[in-house]
């Protein structure tokens, strides 16, 4: 069981920026995937970025190119997600997720929240106009 906590949630107005860390503990492994995900109210929990520890192989939505950074502390069991030129449309909950037993997130795997076996509880954003 691999446990993750998410928090670095607020207000901002558009243009602002926010840190969202991650940390996960508990997994026997080296290295693992954590990645990001945000879900407004009645839609649907879509994939923001995703770091592998082991080679720190990033990944990201089109959406957030160029806006959002994922990256590790050197303990490697902290990420964090930060979010520049934030706009209204990035308000929502955001999810940290992690999976142990893998070598990469892989591009075609990184964004599917059935891949990941362990959620942190969320942290709300929102962003004003």
């Amino acid at each position: 069981q691999v446990q993750v906590v998410e928090s670095g949630g607020g207000s901002v107005q558009a243009g602002g920026s926010l840190r969202l860390p991650c940390e996960a503990s508990g997994y026997t492994g080296s290295s693992i995937c954590l990645g990001w995900f945000r879900q407004a109210p009645g839609k649907e929990r879509e994939g923001v970025a995703a770091i592998y520890t082991g080679g720190r192989s990033t990944y990201y939505a089109d959406s957030v190119k160029g806006r959002f950074t994922i990256s590790q502390d050197n303990a490697k069991n902290t990420v964090y997600l930060q979010m520049n030129s934030l706009k209204p449309e990035d308000t929502a909950m955001y999810y940290c997720a992690a999976e142990s037993d893998v070598y990469d997130c892989y591009s075609g795997s990184w964004h599917m929240t059935v891949w990941y076996n362990n959620w942190g509880q969320g942290t709300q954003v929102t962003v004003s106009s």
